[in-house]
């Protein structure tokens, strides 16, 4: 028996139902519960393109699996299911078809519940939803027409039409780095140096040097010494910044065409001659 809170526990975890053969059919939508007790009867799954479409599945008969809903149906069965509005409000029709579509009846319904008060005014478990709807349960109760899939229904019949919804999703395609790396290369640049080279001078006596001529002995022996000097380059390296590099995104946009087939209801007549005049 799943109760309210455990369904909720499922749509809090983002839980999956699965189908009998094991296949996701979708993540689960919105719990619908009976109004007098409480207790779930059924839950919606996403199914279709980005989950824009929800299938309603019954609760009875299903089992918790981890984070996920396991039902006794197909994937394919639940797909096909009658399309009903997800407003949060079964009408008694709606249900009709949902049950009779899985194969539960109004009449195996109720004896599943054991309760013969609800066979007789609220048979699906929900008072509100079924209030005022009791006589129409049978086969007369001024209802116009009989449908022969189903229960007794108005005069007209519901032609429905699948409509494709077309959303986008952003995912990852590739990823870009910005790297440097070192490397190495020649640099050659020209600098003057100077150096000193010795030259030989000779100047005659005079009467202006004569007397530091003069001033040392006769004969002698005698050394002097010249340093000389030069240039040499020198080199120094230093690490300065020269620009700044980032990376950036830009936007572009461009048309995708989506090819998806979608299922319409057509309308025929049997026995009359629908030509017109």
């Amino acid at each position: 028996m799943h109760n309210r809170e455990n369904i909720e526990n499922l749509l809090n975890k983002s839980g999956n139902v699965v189908g009998s053969d094991g296949s996701k059919i979708g993540s689960i939508g919105q719990l619908y519960a009976d109004d007098e007790t409480g207790e779930p009867t059924w839950v919606t799954v996403k199914t279709g393109l980005f989950g824009t479409s929800q299938s309603f599945v019954p609760v009875d008969g299903a089992r918790v699996d981890g984070d996920d809903l396991v039902v006794p149906y197909t994937k394919d069965h639940v797909k096909d299911a009658p399309r009903v509005d997800t407003d949060g409000h079964l009408e008694p029709e709606e249900e009709d078809r949902l049950y009779t579509h899985y194969e539960k009846g109004a009449r195996t319904y109720s004896e599943a519940r054991g309760d013969a008060e609800l066979r007789d005014s609220d048979y699906r478990g929900d008072a509100d939803l079924n209030a005022g709807a009791a006589a129409g349960r049978g086969t007369t109760a001024g209802a116009v027409g009989h449908d022969t899939s189903g229960p007794t229904t108005d005069d007209a019949m519901t032609r429905s039409e699948e409509r494709l919804n077309v959303g986008t999703e952003k995912q990852a395609t590739g990823r870009v780095r910005l790297r440097k790396y070192v490397t190495t290369e020649n640099v050659t640049k020209t600098v003057p140096v100077q150096r000193e080279e010795v030259r030989l001078e000779r100047e005659p006596i005079t009467e202006q040097n004569r007397g530091a001529a003069m001033s040392g002995p006769d004969l002698s022996d005698e050394e002097h010494e010249v340093v000389l000097h030069e240039e040499r380059p020198v080199v120094e390296k230093e690490t300065v910044p020269v620009e700044r590099v980032r990376l950036n995104k830009d936007t572009v946009t461009e048309d995708a065409t989506v090819n998806e087939e979608v299922r319409k209801e057509h309308v025929e007549t049997d026995g009359i001659d629908d030509s017109r005049r």
